[in-house]
């Protein structure tokens, strides 16, 4: 049927009806706040291109995942460190007194509730800023996939709940997942960053962390931005190799991929709102040129309405304030 028997304006006449009838909903569930640990004591640094993160100190970082579950109840978060030290090859991350499984003790000592999804790369931890063990300027894939394998346990043996692999090499999922199983670990999960690319919205997380390449970039791992079909190789790899969630990164210009991978495997689908895209939002609130709040819901409503079942954003925290703020469910 068509107008005038049709009047689809009839669903949205009021807000109840329009509650009533919305097919797409973000709750604090549905999120995972990311934060970056670093060594010493009362420490909060702002991260000047991410208004309103901050490097912790540990005894910091405690204080803010408490007032974060408190105050929002999202009970999940992603970890990232920065080291005092670096060298060649990423292997001062193997140790367990290196600044990750640190936070990952302490945290789960005092805030046993949250669940800790330790980033597992190379990074922060290298002296060039490359993901992994580079042999005549080429990052070596396999040479890189023993210290993944060698971190990621002492990873599980600190407590993190789930390890993600972010480095993009081959088969680094399967390795790890020998790794684990070898070790007494067969039951921490992977949630692997399966479609993750070569993208300039990683910007403000390189200051973050610390972690920008002193030469060359990332292309040879990380995808290309003009490719969707790869993504779905990715994609069926990792979970071939035994992943147990697959990731997409960056979010906002990939939602195809995310519908094209929700659609083409049953796993469960994490999106990344990355630091560029933050900041974005960030950078033109401050200039008065958009509502933040506003914008920030519509965006992690795209997210979800495109396949990711879990989303992780920094805007997680701020968002369920918000929601909690205006009496809305979340």
């Amino acid at each position: 049927m068509t107008y005038p028997i049709t009047r689809l304006r009839r669903l949205r006449k009021n807000a109840t009806i329009r509650e009533m009838i919305r097919e797409t909903e973000v709750n604090r569930d549905d999120l995972i706040m990311p934060y970056f640990s670093c060594h010493g004591n009362k420490i909060k640094n702002p991260i000047v291109s991410m208004p309103g993160n901050y490097q912790y100190s540990i005894d910091m970082l405690i204080k803010e995942v408490k007032d974060l579950y408190k105050r929002t109840g999202i009970n999940k978060i992603l970890l990232f460190g920065i080291p005092e030290k670096k060298d060649e090859d990423g292997t001062v991350a193997c140790s367990p007194n290196a600044i990750v499984p640190m936070t990952i003790r302490e945290l789960k000592s005092e805030i046993p509730e949250v669940l800790i999804v330790a980033d597992l790369c190379n990074c922060e931890y290298t002296t060039h800023g490359h993901c992994g063990t580079m042999i005549n300027g080429y990052l070596d894939n396999d040479l890189t996939i023993k210290t993944l394998v060698s971190q990621s346990i002492t990873l599980a043996k600190a407590g993190a709940d789930f390890i993600a692999p972010s480095d993009m090499t081959d088969g680094r999922v399967g390795a790890i997942r020998k790794g684990l199983d070898e070790n007494g670990f067969e039951n921490t999960p992977i949630m692997a960053y399966s479609a993750k690319y070569a993208s300039a919205f990683y910007g403000p997380f390189r200051d973050a962390a610390n972690s920008s390449p002193k030469y060359g970039d990332r292309h040879t791992h990380q995808m290309d931005p003009a490719n969707s079909d790869e993504a779905l190789r990715e994609i069926e790899q990792d979970i071939e190799e035994g992943a147990d969630m697959v990731m997409i990164k960056p979010a906002l210009s990939y939602l195809d991929v995310i519908n094209r991978a929700k659609k083409a495997f049953n796993i469960p689908l994490v999106a990344y709102n990355v630091s560029g895209e933050f900041s974005m939002v960030k950078a033109a609130a401050e200039k008065g040129w958009i509502d933040e709040e506003r914008i920030i819901a519509e965006i992690l409503t795209s997210i979800k309405r495109a396949g990711a079942d879990i989303i992780i954003s920094y805007h997680a925290k701020e968002f369920v304030l918000s929601q909690i703020k205006k009496g809305n469910r979340v």
